[in-house]
C-alpha cells in the first residue's frame, strides 16, 4: 500500500479523497494555485505545495510543476481526480516515467475510449451495443453529408474528444447541416485541441443511464449496479440518482454485462464509468468515461463501498475486494449539485465570499461533499460546484423527500445559488414518478428562483408569529411574566378582542398584520383575509406548524430587529415598518390620523364606502405640499370625522376603517 498521495485536483474532489486516503493512514499532498492559496483542501492536506497562478493552465494543468510537486514532497503516488488532467493519456505516462503509483486506468485503456469515434468501433466488435452513426477518418463536409443522409435527421454532431455536451448540434434538416458541423468544430477544437466529428441518430426522448465499473489486475471487473443522470441541462448533470427508476430486471442485468464487457475489451484497471443511452426498450453505449464520476456518491450509498479506497487499492496492485455476486445494493441514493449560479440570469456563476454557509449536516443518512467552508470565497477561475448533497432512504419517494428537506435546510449567502431550482426540479410531478428523460428540464422552468403568491403570502404570516414569539427578548414582555401593562405583546385591553399589529416591511413591500388569539392558534389578518396559523415548533431559529391546515417549516436568523427567514430554500428579509401604519393604541388602529398640521383638501371617501388597500382616502395640503393619505387594508368606511377644506392639526382624527376579513378556506396539503 502506498504512504503518501498526492491530489492533483481542487475542491470537493480533493476534500473527498483526503478523507479516505488519511483515514487509511496516508500522508495527503495538496497542491494547488494561488487562487486557491487558503481553499478547504489546502487546509485539510498534510502538505500543500503551491504550482502556479489562478490559470489552470499554469496551475492544475500544468503537468511539469504537479510532477515538480510530487518530487518536492515526496508523493508515492498521483490521484488525479476528475476534470483536469484524469484522463490525460500524457500525464498518466509521465507519472509513470517518474516512478509515481497513477492511480487511474492504464495509458492504454484512457487512449482507447478518449475518442468517441475509436471506443464506438471498438464496443460495437465488443457486441456493446451502439447507436447508428458516423465514426470514419474522412472528415470533410461531403463525407459527412453523405453520411448524415444515410443515418437519418433528427442526428446528433458530437466532437470525437472531449466531452460536457461541448460541440454538441442537433441537426433536424439537412439545410441545417454545414452550419452546424462548422460551429461544431469550431467550439471542439476551442475547448479540446481536436475539431473531429462523428455522427449519431438523435433520440428525442431517451435517457442517460451509465454503470459504474471497477476492474483490477488480475482479470476480474465487475460493476456496482447502474445511475441515472438524465435530469440534464444543456447537456451538463443537475441530478443523479441510484438505482434508476423504472427499469426490468433484464435490461439491469444486460446493461451491467454490456459495461463490464466494455471494460474487459480495452483490459481497463481501476474505477469507470460506461454511459448508455436508454430510448425505453433497447440501450446504446455512448462513451466511456475513464475516471471516477462526481456522482459517484449515489453509488456509494446504495453499495455501502468506499470507491476511492478501491481505486488506491487497485492501484497498489491489489486484487478487487469483492466478486459480482457479492456487491449488494440497498435503496436509493439520490444526488443534486449545487452551484453558485443564478437561476433567474440563465444560470451565470456568480462568485463572492460565502458570508453564510451551512449544510444539513445532522440529518441522518444525509451526505455532504463540500470543496468551501463559510468564509470561503467562489472565484471566477474555476468550476463554480459548493457542494453535492447526496440522500439516502429505502425507497426512492422517501430519498427525493430527504433531499427536498435538506436543500430546504442549506443556507448560502454571499452568492447566488441554485437550491431553489434543485427543490424544484426535485418536486416536479413527472420527476416523482420516474418519468424522466435528458431533455425534461429543458421543456419547462422549474428553478427561476422565484416562488408562487400563495408562498409569499405564507412567509408574511409566518414572520409575523415570529417577531411575536421568536424574537429574542419577546418572552418576558408579558403580563403573566410581571411587565408593565403598556410593555406587554399580548394584544390586552379591557373592551374587545385582544389584538397585536406587525408591521413588516420586506423591500419594497410592506404589510400591516393584526394578530388574535384563537384558542391554539392565531388568526392573523392579511390584506384583510383572515389565515389560522397554528405554530408545533418555535424558537429563535427554528418555527414549524400549519396554516390553515397547511404545514410549513422555516429557519430563523436575527441581526438586531432584522428578520432572515429562509423557507423552501429562499430567503426573505423582513424589518419593523414603522411607517406603515399611524401610531396609537390597540383602541385607534383603524383611524387615519393627520400626519401633520393642514387643510383638506380633497376628501374622497364617504360613511359606509368600501375602499382597497393603497386606495387614496384623503389628501392633505401642509407646507404648500399634498400629502396622500391610503387605506392600509382592504376595508369599509365607518365614520368620516372631517370635511373637504377643514383646517386639522396633527394626530387629528380623520376616517376610520373597519378592515375587511374573509374568513380563508382551511385545507390539507402535503408537506412542503
Amino acid at each position: 500500500m502506498l504512504r503518501s498521495v498526492l491530489i492533483a485536483n481542487r475542491g470537493e474532489i480533493a476534500c473527498r479523497i483526503t478523507r479516505t486516503a488519511q483515514r487509511m493512514g496516508l500522508r495527503v499532498i495538496a497542491v494547488y494555485s494561488e487562487a486557491d492559496r487558503h481553499a478547504l483542501h489546502v487546509r485539510m492536506a498534510d502538505t500543500a505545495i503551491c504550482i502556479g497562478p489562478a490559470n489552470a493552465r499554469e496551475s492544475y494543468l500544468n503537468v511539469a510543476s504537479l510532477l515538480a510537486a510530487a518530487r518536492e514532497s515526496g508523493a508515492e503516488g498521483i490521484h488525479p481526480g476528475y476534470g483536469f488532467l484524469s484522463e490525460n493519456t500524457e500525464f498518466a505516462r509521465a507519472c509513470s516515467a517518474a516512478a509515481l503509483v497513477f492511480i487511474g486506468p492504464p495509458p492504454s485503456a484512457i487512449d482507447k475510449m478518449g475518442s468517441k469515434s475509436a471506443a464506438r468501433q471498438l464496443m460495437s466488435q465488443a457486441g456493446v451495443p451502439v447507436l447508428p452513426g458516423y465514426d470514419g477518418a474522412d472528415q470533410s463536409d461531403a463525407a459527412l453529408t453523405t453520411a448524415a443522409v444515410q443515418v437519418g435527421f433528427p442526428l446528433l454532431v458530437k466532437p470525437t474528444a472531449g466531452g460536457g455536451g461541448k460541440g454538441m448540434r442537433i441537426v433536424r434538416a439537412a439545410a441545417e447541416l454545414l452550419e452546424a458541423l462548422a460551429s461544431a468544430r469550431r467550439e471542439a477544437a476551442k475547448s479540446f485541441g481536436d475539431d473531429r466529428l462523428l455522427l449519431e441518430r438523435f433520440v428525442e426522448v431517451g435517457r442517460h443511464v451509465e454503470i459504474q465499473i471497477f476492474a483490477d489486475s488480475h482479470g476480474n471487473a465487475v460493476h456496482l449496479f447502474e445511475r441515472d443522470c438524465s435530469l440534464q441541462r444543456r447537456h451538463q448533470k443537475v441530478i443523479e440518482e441510484a438505482p434508476a427508476p423504472g427499469l426490468s430486471d433484464a435490461t439491469r442485468t444486460a446493461m451491467g454485462e454490456a459495461a463490464v464487457a466494455a471494460a474487459r475489451a480495452v483490459a481497463y484497471e481501476g474505477a469507470g464509468t460506461v454511459e448508455f443511452l436508454y430510448d425505453g426498450s433497447g440501450f446504446y453505449f455512448l462513451e466511456m468515461n475513464t475516471r471516477l464520476q462526481v456522482e459517484h456518491p449515489v453509488t456509494e450509498m446504495i453499495t455501502g463501498i468506499d470507491l476511492v479506497e478501491w481505486q488506491l487499492r487497485v492501484a497498489c496492485g491489489e486484487s478487487l475486494p469483492l466478486k459480482q455476486q457479492e456487491i449488494t445494493r440497498n435503496g436509493h441514493a439520490v444526488e443534486a449539485r449545487l452551484y453558485a449560479e443564478d437561476p433567474a440570469r440563465g444560470f451565470l456563476p456568480s462568485t463572492g465570499t460565502l458570508s453564510r454557509l451551512r449544510f444539513p449536516a445532522q440529518f441522518e443518512h444525509v451526505r455532504v461533499d463540500a470543496g468551501v467552508e463559510q468564509g470561503d470565497s467562489v472565484t471566477v477561475h474555476y468550476d463554480p460546484m459548493i457542494a453535492k448533497i447526496i440522500a439516502w432512504a429505502p425507497d426512492r419517494g422517501s430519498a427525493i423527500d430527504r433531499l427536498r428537506v435538506a436543500l430546504e435546510h442549506t443556507e448560502v449567502d454571499g452568492v447566488r445559488c441554485n437550491a431553489r431550482f434543485l427543490w424544484e426540479v426535485l418536486g416536479k410531478d413527472a420527476v416523482r414518478s420516474g418519468a424522466v428523460n435528458t431533455r425534461l428540464l429543458e421543456q419547462g422552468k422549474p428553478g427561476t428562483a422565484e416562488e408562487s403568491a400563495d408562498a409569499q403570502r405564507d412567509a408574511w404570516l409566518i414572520a409575523a408569529c415570529a417577531r411575536l414569539v421568536c424574537a429574542p427578548g419577546m418572552a418576558g414582555a408579558d403580563l403573566a411574566a410581571g411587565g408593565r401593562p403598556w410593555a406587554s405583546g399580548t394584544g390586552y385591553r379591557l373592551n374587545g378582542p385582544p389584538a397585536r399589529r406587525v408591521a413588516l416591511r420586506s423591500g419594497e413591500a410592506a404589510h400591516w398584520l393584526s394578530v388574535e388569539s384563537e384558542d391554539t392558534a392565531e388568526a392573523i389578518t392579511l390584506d384583510g383575509v383572515r389565515y389560522r396559523v397554528a405554530l408545533s415548533e418555535h424558537s429563535a431559529e427554528r418555527i414549524a406548524g400549519r396554516i390553515d391546515g397547511r404545514p410549513f417549516r422555516a429557519s430563523l436568523a436575527w441581526e438586531g430587529e432584522t428578520l432572515h427567514l429562509r423557507r423552501q430554500c429562499l430567503l426573505h428579509t423582513f424589518q419593523p415598518d414603522t411607517g406603515a401604519a399611524p401610531a396609537g393604541s390597540a383602541s385607534h388602529e383603524g383611524q387615519c390620523r393627520a400626519p401633520m398640521p393642514g387643510h383638506v383638501l380633497n376628501l374622497r371617501v364617504a360613511e359606509n364606502q368600501l375602499v382597497a388597500a393603497g386606495e387614496v382616502m384623503v389628501v392633505l395640503e401642509a407646507m404648500k405640499m399634498e400629502h396622500a393619505l391610503t387605506a392600509p387594508w382592504a376595508g369599509r368606511v365607518t365614520a368620516v370625522k372631517v370635511q373637504q377644506g377643514e383646517r386639522v392639526d396633527e394626530g387629528a382624527d380623520l376616517v376610520f376603517l373597519e378592515p375587511l376579513v374573509v374568513e380563508h378556506e382551511t385545507q390539507s396539503a402535503a408537506p412542503d
